[in-house]
């Protein structure tokens, strides 16, 4: 027992060292004031869309671009049909966007099609724009998102992430999870680094980088499981400072299945070991040097997990042993089950804070929002199998289905 105390309080305090900064990150937005912007150049963008059997959605997005409030005679939209089996192609083209289809089934991933879009751009247009907008082709813009981007983009970020917000909060706890998570990632750690003029890091989707970055790596070659986090830490650690523009608001569909988001979930906590396997040296090093950016991005990829494994594997390797030598069991996972309560409740006070600030940005009913702060640390908490299984599961890319249009936002937005 007196072990299995002295394991669970070394796991807290190394928790606490780890991400006690996090906390205070939280003030930043509230009482901090951005800096004011440049003036806004006229610069001409690829819009970047991957897609996989998105015929549901895609329309709904290149609609959102064409409502944009940026002067259209400055901007393209491309999509790669990737593997795609249904119209997503050729509905694409109708509503007026230039297509390429790929087919590869050995290099599979957003990595990679985004890849093959890049090249098929820059040889059939080459030096026609000075930026690259990268979205999911279940995302829908706010109007006014590119002409917003391009604000941060003219003050001479080569790299800009967005705000994520979700098209559906309010469909059940995992979908909340999700959405309350990344707009914690929006306001508490974004929009606080930009604030405090340390690096941001690209969510997934909804971010521009300039045509100096893709000729500084000459292409995409970002193809690990997290190609967004491999991205953030390859050019951080090249100094690159990636800036966030929190007046950019994108909407994404989120998972609903448990299956689907453990997929999903254990293909990320696998990125996340590749990634901190290819460049963990080279971020420690970066840290070691002075460079806040290099820690922040350590933190963010890695301690959770092996901290959360190592606790679990103490806690039932010990409450077993103790099984065996006629220990209660009960008494022996007590200090395993405080744990559980702690990590919970400070979850919990994250999402409220979370839900809170950000209440009026949430596309869902007042009950909902409420709800889904108490079911927000129990979804978090999925990710302590999610963490172990991803050690020794073989774990392959797959695409997530979507289904919601933006008649289902809007009338989320009613309610």
């Amino acid at each position: 027992m007196d072990t299995l105390k002295l394991i669970n309080t070394t796991i807290a305090v190394v928790f606490f060292v780890c991400y006690a900064y996090q906390f205070f990150y939280i003030p930043i937005p509230h009482l901090k004031a951005p800096p004011p912007h440049s003036p806004a150049k006229a610069n001409r963008y690829a819009v970047c869309i991957c897609a996989r059997n998105e015929e549901a959605v895609i329309t709904d997005l290149i609609d959102s671009l064409k409502a944009q409030t940026y002067d259209p005679r400055l901007f393209s939209v491309f999509v790669i049909a990737d593997n795609c089996t249904d119209s997503t192609a050729e509905k694409a083209r109708r509503a007026g966007a230039i297509v390429y289809e790929r087919e590869n089934k050995k290099h599979v991933g957003k990595g990679y099609a985004l890849e093959c879009l890049l090249d098929h751009i820059n040889r059939d247009c080459p030096g026609a724009f000075d930026g690259y907008f990268v979205f999911d082709a279940d995302n829908i813009l706010e109007p006014d998102y590119i002409e917003q981007m391009n604000r941060s983009f003219s003050d001479g970020y080569d790299i800009v992430t967005s705000y994520r917000n979700s098209k559906n909060y309010g469909d059940n706890w995992i979908s909340a999870g999700y959405a309350l998570w990344f707009l914690r990632e929006s306001r508490y750690l974004n929009n606080a680094r930009m604030l405090l003029n340390t690096s941001c890091a690209v969510s997934g989707t909804g971010f521009v980088f300039s045509q100096r970055i893709l000729d500084s790596t000459g292409g995409w070659h970002f193809h690990l499981l997290t190609e967004d986090i491999e991205f953030s830490v390859h050019h951080i650690l090249r100094g690159v400072k990636i800036g966030f523009c929190p007046e950019a608001v994108l909407y994404d569909e989120q998972p609903v299945l448990f299956s689907q988001s453990w997929r999903q979930r254990m293909r990320w906590a696998k990125g996340y070991l590749q990634v901190f396997q290819r460049y963990g040296a080279d971020l420690v090093g970066g840290a070691l040097r002075g460079s806040f950016s290099c820690f922040d991005m350590s933190m963010a990829i890695m301690p959770a997990i092996v901290l959360t494994v190592i606790s679990l594997i103490a806690n039932l390797s010990l409450a077993l042993l103790g099984a065996a030598f006629g220990d209660d069991i009960m008494l022996v996972l007590q200090p395993f089950a405080q744990m559980l309560i702690n990590t919970y409740l400070m979850i919990f006070v994250l999402g409220a804070i979370t839900t809170v600030s950000e209440w009026n940005s949430i596309r869902a009913c007042t009950q909902s929002k409420l709800l889904y702060m108490f079911t927000f640390p129990l979804f978090m908490l999925t990710y302590i199998p999610i963490s172990l299984a991803a050690l020794f599961v073989q774990v392959e890319w797959k695409p997530i289905e979507h289904r919601v249009s933006a008649a289902m936002l809007r009338a989320a937005e009613r309610r």
